[in-house]
């Protein structure tokens, strides 16, 4: 049954510290209809028929390149399987967006605009100014900077636990960064809340960004072209929160 060298195949690579979502269920889903005819094991036929059921070009090759290379890796066992060849619905269908990096100045306009968010008198102008100044400093992920814990600031810089591929790592901060966060753990401290977060909203719990950076980038007027593309918070030279 292709369902068991699928999920043999799915578990080998989370073990390598690949999370695998979408291959996964694309995996599933392509077994599902292999079952359905009959195959004992990849046919090439039957991967092309699945395949052009997606509803666009992208969908179509994206299917067939994941297929694609669980064939290869169940062929390396068994030559009964087949390996579909790779440019049936075209070469390469998918286009990475060129992100808009902030400049320096940029940066600092944007933090200044979080640093004045209503309500006087919240935590949600220090939380968002920080947070933007610790993004650009360290070039952390979004994600890993909301997933700081107050017990991850350590003598030493940050400590980042187990992100991309299950790796954990340590952050050094400059000393204007150090002494920014400083400065925002002096007020958390005094705000309630029984959240670890390093991190917190106006509500004691961990802050969404998204929305709240898109906001704030229209507010100060950045160029157009950072709504047309993906934001990065890399500056174009370093920058110090």
């Amino acid at each position: 049954m292709l369902s068991q060298d699928v999920i043999r195949y799915v578990e080998l690579h989370r073990a390598l510290g690949f999370k695998f979502r979408a291959q996964h269920s694309l995996l599933r889903n392509f077994a599902r209809f292999a079952d359905q005819q009959g195959d004992s094991h990849v046919c090439t036929q039957t991967v092309l028929n699945w395949a052009a059921q997606a509803p666009s070009p992208p969908q179509r090759h994206n299917r067939l390149a994941t297929v694609r290379r669980f064939a290869l890796a169940m062929q390396a066992e068994d030559a009964h399987h087949q390996v579909p060849p790779a440019d049936v619905f075209g070469r390469e269908w998918f286009k990475r967006r060129t992100p808009y990096i902030y400049t320096r100045e940029q940066i600092g306009r944007l933090i200044n605009a979080a640093a004045q968010l209503p309500p006087k008198g919240s935590i949600r102008s220090a939380t968002y100014s920080t947070l933007f100044g610790l993004l650009a400093a360290t070039g952390l992920r979004v994600s890993e900077a909301l997933a700081l814990d107050l017990e991850d600031i350590t003598d030493d810089g940050l400590r980042i636990r187990q992100t991309k591929f299950k790796k954990s790592r340590l952050i050094p901060l400059h000393e204007t960064t150090q002494r920014a966060l400083e400065r925002y753990l002096a007020l958390r401290s005094r705000w309630p809340t029984a959240c670890s977060a390093l991190f917190i909203s106006s509500a004691g719990y961990r802050p969404g960004v998204r929305h709240r950076r898109h906001r704030l980038s229209r507010s100060v007027a950045f160029h157009r072209a950072a709504r047309r593309t993906r934001p990065s918070w890399t500056s174009a030279a370093p920058a110090q929160a």
